[in-house]
């Protein structure tokens, strides 16, 4: 019995145990230190750097810490870090090789990162998706599009696409094509559209509402009318501003034409003769 308790006393005094405990220790109090500090530097970024670039450093502190306590414990250990080293040299070039396409997406979220072309809550489009950024990650973006669907975006596809930050500026341009009949007075045509944007409180005074005359379709005068509109305001303003054009072109008797076809024969003043002719039923 004795020699039991002996025994166990001569291994609670190893050197072995007490490197354990060690290592222990510097797993916990290094779980601590990158966890405070992490935080200790996001409040101090706080006004400096956006949500995203926040949670970025708030992850890359903590995990860059933690990873050195965790070689100082691994050498406490007794393991050879040259060899971990190299050993994960080899891994990373294997892994590399493997998943080219995760590598690829890995540098693009960094080119991203820097770049910076939209943030966390913009609503930006790409190729047919639109919706709100969620999160930007290294190898992907997640959208939540407008009918509430999940997308996840690879970052090497934002890359090489064309992206659409829609909430990149405070203010947007609605462009309003209208079609006019060629009877109609473009002065007063103009001066009605200008009425309406000035009563729509949606509307900025600055910068001015545009008018630009398209050209001659081939049954309208093809105007554009541009005004401008807060981009909280510019869905509202797209759907109340075409109801009041449709509405003030009918008080003054503007006509918006449809597609017409003229069929002439040789004159083009005289009318094209129609004959009606009953069909007769068989006997």
């Amino acid at each position: 019995m004795n020699e039991f308790w002996a025994d166990i006393v001569t291994f609670l005094s190893s050197e072995k145990i007490w490197n354990m405990t060690r290592a222990f220790i510097l797993v916990i109090v290094g779980a601590a230190v990158a966890k405070l500090i992490s935080l200790t530097l996001t409040k101090a970024a706080g006004e400096k750097l956006d949500s995203h670039g926040l949670m970025l450093l708030k992850r890359g502190s903590y995990y860059l810490i933690f990873v050195l306590f965790l070689f100082s414990a691994l050498r406490e250990l007794g393991f050879n870090l040259s060899v971990l080293l190299g050993a994960a040299g080899v891994l990373t070039v294997a892994v590399g090789f493997a998943s080219q396409t995760s590598a690829s997406n890995l540098i693009s979220g960094l080119f991203l990162v820097a770049e910076r072309p939209f943030t966390v809550g913009d609503v930006i489009r790409v190729g047919t998706t639109t919706g709100e950024v969620l999160s930007i990650d290294l190898l992907s973006v997640k959208l939540r599009t407008f009918d509430n669907l999940f997308v996840r975006i690879p970052n090497e596809s934002l890359i090489k696409s064309e992206v659409t930050t829609v909430t990149r500026f405070p203010i947007r341009r609605l462009d309003i094509m209208v079609g006019v009949a060629y009877k109609e007075d473009l002065k007063n045509v103009r001066r009605v559209l200008a009425e309406v944007a000035e009563k729509n409180p949606l509307c900025l005074e600055e910068p001015k509402p545009l008018y630009i005359f398209q050209g001659f379709g081939d049954s309208s005068l093809d105007i554009q009318y541009s005004v401008w509109a807060k981009r909280e305001n510019f869905l509202e303003l797209k759907n109340s501003i075409h109801e009041e054009i449709k509405n003030a072109f009918d008080e003054q008797d503007i006509e918006i034409p449809f597609p017409h076809r003229t069929i002439y024969t040789g004159s083009a003043t005289d009318p094209f003769p129609v004959t009606s002719v009953a069909h007769k039923q068989p006997d």
